[in-house]
């Protein structure tokens, strides 16, 4: 879509849609166009005093089923404090709008984003979402929108825009494009590879602008919205090799290069590359060139592709590391005890109560505990032995533990062994930790060669020895600072460590929901931490501040409906003996509620897990309500709140007890 003829017989502004998982603004302003004084048209929202952070709404029209799609925008944000800028994905019978991509940085320029778009599989509209400042300066601009097959590091760079690539700035040395009718270089260059003519596109980097020894040159493609594997193509032109280099690296996040290709010979002809690309994140291609002097020749590039396909169709067998993933609900997967200790970890299974916390997972299953086989106190060593590891492979370990009397670092310690089980390096210990509650440990490591990891628990004395608990072991490929797959945030949930998502106070209670971390100020009620990681933060009642039987409710966003069962999944906490009632409505348009799920009384010490099945057809919120009980003990806490599509997995469905 380009231009505004095509802007209204296609998107569409629609003053009743409102993008659903995300806080929601009271109107919906009018997006004007203008023409360009150079050729076309482009549409604009600005900023006014009269509105202060309203959105203007751009759907597209019905796209069918689609392979890897990107889409590509053209746009400009101007003015300071200007707003910004969202594009959102929304699949047909869906309550959730997939925030796709978001720009919020004012330029002087139209900028370009590239925005891959995975398999879709039903029908589905594109959402743009202008959120513009009461500065009657500040404005934002879309001049065009290209939804094309393929994935967005795919180039050919015969597009005016050359597909998003753009150069790592450098006052010297750049890519340039190369063909056409202009020639302003003294150097022999190529033709292009693409139409095999003098007026085709193509990347070059000339080594007469050096100023430096081995200065160098990098041109970026846009970041992949998604993880990719398969193969990498392109073509490529080198002179002098000896003294240049010409490198390939992938570039996540964290701003780490990994080298995937390096040239090693010279070549005046057009030559084809093929790599094998195994990101486990979002990523960068990075094409960098650095030559050694004036004379070093030139550099260029080509016909950029990618393929879901691994080179040369060669079928790979990838490593999952989810082999060493275990809650131990039911047993200890694959993890073994080195049977010379005598069996130290014990599996136990609790039923939630006021006196003993439970499992991690949903506070009713399994977790392992050291030193209860032979009594408190007693001196011991305990290993927990992983499976084994691939060789050369960044890893991220995750997990769960919980302290009660122990003084040391000894508590636990995470080891790297080889396969004859020697020792190779500690990666992790203890740090000072708060006892009774369990906390999140996270731990990046890789090793040259196949590894496993392992779990020691040392007791070596009377006076400091006391009781670890291990749960929720999950290891996956990469940095542990990088969301594995998408680094967008997951539609409809929420641990509040950020801030409230979109939930709401209900005005017309009694009392409020707050923002916490650690526990809460009245003692013997109320979680020690929050469930995400033990020091985040979670949503509670404090029982103090209202009196018996006054209620606090939080409304959720709006929630598109649709025909089909939905699962709400949260965890909550509810102790203390003069705890009250916990509910859950289903709070229709009309203010009708619907009573989905209910707990009274004091439930556990641990945070438990609760599914709630439902369905709506029409638009909706979710509410919870906490009422406050005979105490101030009372507090009543949630985090972790998902909500998904299809039925819930191992529940009773609507349950009210």
């Amino acid at each position: 879509m380009s231009g505004c003829q095509e802007a209204h017989t296609g998107h569409v502004q629609n003053s009743k849609d409102k993008v659903t998982g995300l806080p929601q603004t009271e109107s919906i302003l009018k997006v004007r166009c203008v023409a360009l004084t150079y050729g076309g048209r482009y549409i604009y929202i600005e900023g006014s005093h009269h509105h202060d952070g309203k959105l203007g709404l751009l759907t597209s029209p019905e796209l069918q089923a689609l392979g890897e799609s990107c889409v590509r925008l053209v746009y400009q944000i101007t003015g300071t404090d200007s707003g910004r800028l969202n594009m959102y994905f929304r699949p047909e019978g869906n309550s959730f709008d997939f925030l796709l991509w978001s720009a919020n940085e004012p330029s002087d320029s139209w900028k370009i984003a590239s925005i891959g778009v995975r398999n879709i599989t039903e029908k589905s509209k594109i959402l743009l979402e202008a959120v513009v400042s009461p500065d009657p300066k500040a404005s934002i601009a879309v001049f065009e929108i290209n939804i094309t097959p393929g994935y967005c590091i795919v180039c050919t760079f015969e597009e005016n825009h050359l597909c998003g690539y753009n150069n790592r700035w450098n006052p010297n040395l750049n890519w340039l494009v190369g063909g056409g009718s202009v020639r302003d270089s003294p150097t022999n260059l190529p033709t292009d590879h693409t139409l095999d003519n003098e007026q085709g596109h193509y990347m070059y980097v000339d080594a007469i602008y050096t100023t430096s020894l081995h200065e160098v040159a990098q041109l970026m493609s846009p970041v992949t919205t998604f993880a990719l594997l398969g193969c990498l193509s392109f073509f490529y032109q080198l002179e002098q090799t000896r003294s240049n280099l010409f490198v390939v690296y992938t570039k996540d996040r964290m701003g780490h290069y990994e080298e995937v290709w390096r040239a090693n010979k010279s070549t005046h002809s057009w030559t084809p590359v093929k790599v094998n690309i195994k990101a486990a994140h979002p990523f960068q291609i990075v094409f960098e060139v650095a030559f050694s002097s004036t004379k070093g020749g030139y550099a260029a590039l080509d016909d950029i592709y990618f393929s879901s396909q691994f080179c040369d169709n060669k079928t790979e067998i990838l490593f999952d590391p989810s082999v060493a993933n275990c809650n131990f609900d039911e047993d200890l997967c694959n993890y073994s005890q080195n049977h010379k200790d005598g069996t130290k970890w014990t599996r136990l299974v609790r039923k939630p109560n006021a006196f003993h916390f439970g499992d991690h997972t949903s506070g009713l299953g399994g977790f392992l505990i050291s030193n209860t086989r032979f009594g408190y106190h007693q001196e011991y060593v305990a290993h927990l032995a992983g499976p084994l590891l691939h060789a050369n492979l960044q890893y991220c370990l995750r997990f769960f533990y919980a302290l009660n009397h122990f003084v040391t670092e000894d508590a636990l310690a995470v080891y790297i062994y080889d396969e004859e089980d020697r020792v190779q390096e500690k990666i992790w210990s203890i740090p000072k930790s708060p006892t009774g509650m369990w906390i999140q440990a996270e731990v990046n490591y890789r090793r040259q060669e196949a590894s496993k990891i392992v779990f020691v628990s040392v007791c070596k004395n009377f006076w400091n020895c006391g009781k670890v608990a291990l749960d929720d072991i999950t290891v996956s490929q990469g940095d542990c600072r990088i969301p594995g797959g998408s680094w967008l945030p997951t539609p409809g949930k929420c641990n509040f460590d950020m801030d409230y998502c979109g939930f709401i106070q209900d005005h017309k209670d009694k009392g409020n929901w707050y923002r916490r971390t650690g526990t809460t100020p009245t003692s013997f009620t109320g979680p020690k931490g929050d469930h995400t990681t033990g020091v985040g933060r979670y949503l509670y009642v404090e029982a103090s501040h209202i009196r018996h039987g006054y209620n606090a409710r939080l409304l959720s966003w709006p929630l598109r409906g649709f025909t089909g069962d939905q699962c709400l999944i949260f965890f909550y906490h509810m102790y203390g003996l003069g705890t009250g009632s916990l509910n859950v409505y289903l709070r229709k348009e009309n203010g009708q509620e619907t009573l989905l799920w209910k707990r009274t009384g004091e439930q556990s010490v641990s945070w438990l897990k609760a599914s709630v099945e439902y369905n709506c057809e029409e638009n909706h919120q979710i509410v919870f309500e906490a009422i406050r009980g005979l105490s101030i003990h009372s507090d009543i806490a949630i985090d972790d709140v998902l909500f998904q599509n299809g039925p819930c997995e191992g529940t009773c469905g609507n349950c009210i007890v």
